[in-house]
Protein backbone atom coordinates (compact mmCIF):
# COMPACT_ATOMS: atom_id res chain seq x y z
CA UNK A 1 0.00 0.00 0.00
CA UNK A 2 1.51 3.19 -0.93
CA UNK A 3 1.60 6.78 1.41
CA UNK A 4 -0.75 8.77 0.85
CA UNK A 5 -1.75 12.11 2.54
CA UNK A 6 -3.68 13.00 5.68
CA UNK A 7 -4.74 15.63 7.85
CA UNK A 8 -2.45 15.50 10.56
CA UNK A 9 -5.68 14.52 13.15
CA UNK A 10 -6.01 11.30 11.46
CA UNK A 11 -2.61 9.63 12.78
CA UNK A 12 -2.60 8.90 16.14
CA UNK A 13 0.87 6.80 16.78
CA UNK A 14 1.92 5.25 19.67
CA UNK A 15 4.70 7.29 19.95
CA UNK A 16 6.59 5.73 23.44
CA UNK A 17 6.41 2.17 21.22
CA UNK A 18 7.80 3.83 18.23
CA UNK A 19 10.38 5.75 19.81
CA UNK A 20 11.24 3.13 22.48
CA UNK A 21 11.70 0.04 20.25
CA UNK A 22 10.84 1.00 16.30
CA UNK A 23 12.91 4.15 15.48
CA UNK A 24 12.28 6.07 13.20
CA UNK A 25 14.45 7.31 10.23
CA UNK A 26 15.04 11.12 10.14
CA UNK A 27 15.91 12.91 6.79
CA UNK A 28 16.71 16.43 5.20
CA UNK A 29 17.78 17.88 2.24
CA UNK A 30 16.48 18.10 -1.22
CA UNK A 31 15.58 16.84 -4.49
CA UNK A 32 19.92 16.64 -5.25
CA UNK A 33 20.80 15.44 -2.26
CA UNK A 34 19.81 14.02 1.01
CA UNK A 35 20.63 12.13 3.97
CA UNK A 36 18.96 9.88 5.88
CA UNK A 37 19.58 8.31 9.75
CA UNK A 38 18.07 6.06 12.30
CA UNK A 39 16.61 8.41 15.47
CA UNK A 40 15.66 6.94 18.86
CA UNK A 41 14.79 10.12 20.12
CA UNK A 42 11.94 12.46 19.67
CA UNK A 43 8.74 14.56 20.92
CA UNK A 44 5.60 15.00 19.41
CA UNK A 45 3.17 17.42 20.94
CA UNK A 46 2.14 20.82 20.29
CA UNK A 47 4.07 24.02 20.71
CA UNK A 48 3.53 27.76 19.82
CA UNK A 49 -0.28 26.19 19.60
CA UNK A 50 0.96 24.45 16.19
CA UNK A 51 1.54 20.54 16.45
CA UNK A 52 5.42 19.98 16.40
CA UNK A 53 8.60 17.35 16.04
CA UNK A 54 11.50 17.99 18.20
CA UNK A 55 14.47 15.88 16.46
CA UNK A 56 17.77 16.04 18.02
CA UNK A 57 21.14 15.38 15.93
CA UNK A 58 24.38 15.53 17.44
CA UNK A 59 26.33 18.06 15.24
CA UNK A 60 29.30 15.39 14.57
CA UNK A 61 26.77 13.53 12.19
CA UNK A 62 26.50 13.86 8.81
CA UNK A 63 22.78 14.47 8.73
CA UNK A 64 23.22 17.78 10.81
CA UNK A 65 24.77 19.17 7.96
CA UNK A 66 21.55 19.10 5.60
CA UNK A 67 19.39 20.13 8.75
CA UNK A 68 21.53 23.52 9.19
CA UNK A 69 20.71 24.18 4.95
CA UNK A 70 16.98 22.68 5.08
CA UNK A 71 14.55 24.78 6.05
CA UNK A 72 12.12 21.25 6.33
CA UNK A 73 13.16 17.87 7.61
CA UNK A 74 10.94 14.83 7.49
CA UNK A 75 10.50 11.86 9.69
CA UNK A 76 9.55 8.39 8.53
CA UNK A 77 8.68 5.77 10.45
CA UNK A 78 8.84 2.36 8.99
CA UNK A 79 7.66 -1.12 10.76
CA UNK A 80 9.34 -3.11 13.21
CA UNK A 81 10.05 -5.47 9.61
CA UNK A 82 12.45 -3.02 8.61
CA UNK A 83 14.80 -3.45 11.26
CA UNK A 84 18.13 -4.27 9.22
CA UNK A 85 17.37 -0.84 7.71
CA UNK A 86 17.24 0.73 10.82
CA UNK A 87 20.03 -1.11 11.90
CA UNK A 88 22.29 0.22 8.44
CA UNK A 89 20.70 4.06 8.64
CA UNK A 90 22.12 4.04 12.13
CA UNK A 91 25.24 2.37 11.81
CA UNK A 92 26.72 3.76 8.51
CA UNK A 93 27.61 7.49 7.63
CA UNK A 94 26.08 9.04 4.52
CA UNK A 95 29.29 10.97 3.91
CA UNK A 96 30.79 7.55 3.48
CA UNK A 97 27.60 5.46 2.05
CA UNK A 98 24.95 6.08 -0.22
CA UNK A 99 22.09 4.64 2.46
CA UNK A 100 19.18 5.18 0.65
CA UNK A 101 20.39 3.31 -2.13
CA UNK A 102 22.13 0.47 -0.29
CA UNK A 103 19.13 -0.47 1.21
CA UNK A 104 16.74 0.08 -1.12
CA UNK A 105 14.60 2.78 -0.16
CA UNK A 106 12.30 5.04 -2.22
CA UNK A 107 12.52 8.71 -1.53
CA UNK A 108 9.63 10.96 -2.37
CA UNK A 109 8.92 14.77 -1.39
CA UNK A 110 6.34 16.80 0.55
CA UNK A 111 6.15 20.78 0.99
CA UNK A 112 9.33 22.50 0.65
CA UNK A 113 10.62 19.51 -1.33
CA UNK A 114 11.34 17.98 2.11
CA UNK A 115 12.66 14.45 1.17
CA UNK A 116 10.58 11.33 2.92
CA UNK A 117 11.18 7.47 3.02
CA UNK A 118 8.55 6.25 0.79
CA UNK A 119 8.30 2.54 2.52
CA UNK A 120 7.50 4.34 5.62
CA UNK A 121 3.98 3.19 7.89
CA UNK A 122 3.49 7.35 8.06
CA UNK A 123 5.51 10.46 7.78
CA UNK A 124 5.43 13.91 9.37
CA UNK A 125 6.58 16.94 7.04
CA UNK A 126 8.43 19.71 9.43
CA UNK A 127 9.11 22.68 8.43
CA UNK A 128 12.17 24.12 11.23
CA UNK A 129 10.90 27.05 13.43
CA UNK A 130 13.50 26.45 15.74
CA UNK A 131 17.25 25.08 16.48
CA UNK A 132 19.18 25.17 20.25
CA UNK A 133 22.17 23.44 21.42
CA UNK A 134 21.50 21.21 25.03
CA UNK A 135 24.37 21.56 27.36
CA UNK A 136 25.55 19.78 29.84
CA UNK A 137 25.25 22.94 32.31
CA UNK A 138 21.43 22.84 31.60
CA UNK A 139 20.95 19.33 32.83
CA UNK A 140 19.49 18.81 36.30
CA UNK A 141 19.95 15.35 36.14
CA UNK A 142 23.41 14.00 36.71
CA UNK A 143 22.38 10.41 34.75
CA UNK A 144 22.13 12.44 31.67
CA UNK A 145 25.71 13.27 30.95
CA UNK A 146 26.61 9.20 30.64
CA UNK A 147 24.75 9.78 26.73
CA UNK A 148 27.78 11.93 26.23
CA UNK A 149 31.14 10.16 27.11
CA UNK A 150 33.05 11.16 24.15
CA UNK A 151 30.46 12.65 21.80
CA UNK A 152 28.73 16.31 21.33
CA UNK A 153 25.87 17.28 22.77
CA UNK A 154 22.86 16.94 20.68
CA UNK A 155 21.28 19.90 18.93
CA UNK A 156 17.65 20.13 18.91
CA UNK A 157 15.58 20.69 16.16
CA UNK A 158 11.63 21.85 16.49
CA UNK A 159 9.64 21.73 13.18
CA UNK A 160 5.88 22.80 12.80
CA UNK A 161 4.78 19.41 11.37
CA UNK A 162 2.80 20.50 7.96
CA UNK A 163 1.97 17.91 6.28
CA UNK A 164 1.26 13.98 7.27
CA UNK A 165 1.36 11.02 5.06
CA UNK A 166 0.24 7.70 6.22
CA UNK A 167 -0.52 4.04 4.69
Amino acid sequence: MELHSVDLKAISPNVLEVFGSNYALLTAGNREKCNTMTIGWCGLGRLWNQPSCTVYVRPERYTDEFMEKSDYFTLSVLGTDKRDIMMACGTKSGRNVDKISECGLTVCYGQGDAPFIAEAEWVLVCKKRYVQDMKPECCTDDRIGAFYRGEGWHRMYVGEVVEAYQK
